[in-house]
């Protein structure tokens, strides 16, 4: 299928790792030209980087300017902006529970998951109304509208995330730019599955095994396992092509079935 992105210019963030990898693997291979923002870099971007089409750029999303130098090198790299993936996003399981949430806690929380899209969007806009029509492609969670006390500062700022694309979908809709959410449950990423991540976290607050958590939560999916951040990457990229001209505003679920309301 001809996604008609050749040519196009995106910027991706969070793309060192993960979903936000697969994203610029998937984008560079349909011929876009595309800006990863990370706050480090890894081995794979790097690889991708050997292209000169994938303009890796190390940057933290969580200082104030951070994002507005994102959208900046993109458009001096490249002459302007086409497609915006709002990809970063971390997560901490709070095993003491809400009263153990410090403001600290919920200003890292709302910083890196709901306030570096917000910037990254309001320095891409004006770029991406240049170039329309055009498109907005944010990752968020099921956990914006399942939430979970374990993770309840994540889940609000997931919540309001999925919110604020909606409310953009509306304003700039009628003036060519698309805007759309995703929401992965549970992914084969470091974030459930790395060292640190929410499998390994519970298990140690919990005397168990990480192991066995990850896959209490994949017994919890209908299909019995985790999403691929390749899985969430080929929604991505629909998302953001013309084969999904007409779609916005919407929210496209991949969680193996985990969520059964309608």
């Amino acid at each position: 299928m001809d996604l008609d992105l050749l040519g196009k210019v995106a910027v991706v963030t969070g793309a060192s790792k993960g979903i936000g990898l697969a994203v610029v693997r998937s984008l560079a291979a349909e011929g876009v030209n595309v800006v990863a923002g990370a706050r480090t870099g890894s081995e794979e971007l790097a690889e991708l980087a050997a292209e000169p089409s994938v303009h890796p750029v190390l940057v933290d999303l969580t200082e104030p300017d951070g994002p507005a130098r994102l959208v900046d090198e993109a458009v001096r790299a490249f002459g302007g902006l086409d497609v915006l993936v709002n990809n970063v996003g971390a997560v901490r399981p709070r095993v003491d529970g809400f009263l153990a949430l410090t403001d600290d806690d919920w200003d890292w929380a709302l910083t890196i998951n709901f306030l570096a899209a917000v910037r990254t969007t309001r320095a891409a806009l004006p770029h991406l109304l240049d170039r329309a029509p055009s498109t907005i492609v944010t990752v968020s969670s099921v956990n914006a509208f399942l939430p979970d006390p374990g993770v309840i500062d994540y889940s609000a700022a997931k919540g309001a995330l999925t919110n604020f694309c909606k409310s953009l979908s509306k304003e700039f809709g009628p003036r060519g730019v698309r805007v759309n959410t995703v929401s992965p449950g549970p992914v084969e990423t470091a974030l459930w599955l790395g060292d640190d991540g929410v499998a390994a976290t519970v298990a140690r607050a919990g005397d168990g095994d990480a192991a066995a958590v990850a896959k209490q939560a994949a017994d919890a999916m209908v299909t019995g396992r985790f999403t691929r951040p390749q899985e969430v990457a080929d929604i991505v990229l629909l998302l953001a092509s013309s084969r999904a001209g007409n779609v916005t505003g919407s929210d496209v679920v991949i969680d193996g079935g985990l969520v059964t309301t309608l």
